[in-house]
This record gives C-alpha cells, sequence and structure tokens, in this order.
C-alpha cells in the first residue's frame, strides 16, 4: 500500500497496526493518545494531519511509506 497525502490515518492503522512513532517523531504528540487518536483517525488524511501539525508534508509521506514498507517486509510471527 502507498501512502498518499488523501491517505485516511484510519486506513494506515487498520492494516499496519500503530506506527504512531512516526507521527510523534514529527511533533504530532496528540495520535498517541487513543481517545483523540480514535477519534480523528476516522476522519482525517495524511494530508490534513501534516497540516494540523505544520509537519512538511514530502517529508511525512516518506518516513510514513518507509515505515509500512518496514512493516510489509516484516516475517509474521506466529
Amino acid at each position: 500500500m502507498e501512502i498518499t497525502k488523501d491517505t485516511k490515518i484510519a486506513d494506515i492503522f487498520d492494516k499496519y497496526g500503530d506506527i504512531s512513532e512516526i507521527m510523534i517523531a514529527f511533533g504530532m504528540e496528540g495520535v498517541s493518545h487513543n481517545k483523540l487518536r480514535n477519534f480523528l483517525e476516522k476522519r482525517i488524511t495524511v494530508k490534513w494531519a501534516a497540516k494540523i501539525h505544520k509537519t512538511p508534508l514530502d517529508e511525512f509521506l516518506v518516513l510514513l511509506n518507509k515505515a509500512v514498507a518496514k512493516k510489509e517486509n516484516q516475517p509474521l510471527h506466529e
């Protein structure tokens, strides 16, 4: 799955689990709080998350795509 500016945060979490450490690295501290994250992730796109937190969209997209690529290449644990 390629993450684009229009990808919903909920879709990322549904497919790849918790990658909030990437968002927190950009200063998006609110995503670590479950209630706020659960509310916002269903409605917000990557573009809006970057805009809200004044994060460079291009850099954010690169890191998100690297994080999901890493998760896709991890072997499944039994």
